[in-house]
């Protein structure tokens, strides 16, 4: 018997779409849903390369399942990645072990207290605690920075340097790296947002890998080297809860 020959229907990768998986399709419209807030199904085809009529019918389908919700003929952030969001943390304690310490730093600093961690070369925002001190750009989490942000640099400091994280780095980054080991914390002197200072320590898991970073953000009034004696004892205190103790 002949073998059955493929339909129209059938030709080629059920799951493609112009080269892309449809899984692929539907992450790249969630991410472009998350940049813009809010926004209608043209603009969101135009910036993922996808055909119209492919990111509308990927978007209902979405949107059935609450991962994006409808809005007068746009599409925003549905509830259901909002919770899934917010379940993630890179470790199983962050989340339990940061809650009271940081509200604690928050109060004594005054000063807004974040956690991040290193995602796809970027400073990942996964927690914030709002401080008194008014800040340029009102952070939230999932924001994310440059590596070199305070927070991104005292990670990249005490990776594996053979680890690619990042690809080439600066000449001077191994003496500024060693510097930032032997004090346990680094500095954003408003390097990568004017008005915003930060200073930032390693939170530290078991094996002594780092699991996270606390920075402690402020304006430039504020002694830096001040907020990461705070930021260590703060630090200390978390990293014990993280190594089960």
């Amino acid at each position: 018997m002949a073998p059955a020959t493929q339909g129209p229907e059938t030709q080629g990768p059920a799951s493609a779409i112009g080269g892309r998986s449809v899984l692929e399709g539907a992450f790249a419209l969630l991410e472009a849903v998350e940049r813009n807030g809010e926004a209608g199904p043209t603009r969101l085809a135009n910036e993922c390369g996808l055909p119209k009529t492919t990111a509308y019918r990927l978007l209902e389908q979405l949107a059935d399942l609450g991962a994006v919700e409808r809005s007068r003929g746009s599409y925003r952030v549905g509830p259901r990645m909002f919770r899934l969001g917010r379940a993630w943390q890179p470790h199983p304690r962050l989340r339990a072990a940061t809650r009271a310490p940081v509200n604690r730093l928050v109060k004594v600093t005054g000063a807004t207290v974040g956690i991040a961690v290193l995602s796809k070369g970027e400073t990942l925002m996964v927690d914030w605690q709002v401080g008194e001190t008014e800040l340029p750009i009102p952070p939230h989490p999932g924001m994310t920075w440059p590596w070199f942000t305070a927070a991104g640099k005292t990670l990249v400091a005490a990776a594996d340097p053979a680890a690619p994280l990042l690809g080439p780095l600066p000449t001077a980054w191994q003496r500024q790296a060693a510097a930032i080991r032997d004090r346990g914390a680094a500095f954003d002197r408003e390097e990568v947002v004017a008005g915003v200072c930060c200073a930032a320590v390693p939170l530290i898991g078991a094996g002594g890998v780092p699991v996270a970073a606390l920075c402690v953000v402020t304006d430039p009034a504020h002694h830096l080297e001040r907020l990461a004696d705070a930021a260590r004892q703060t630090s200390r205190m978390i990293g014990a809860v993280l190594r089960g103790r």
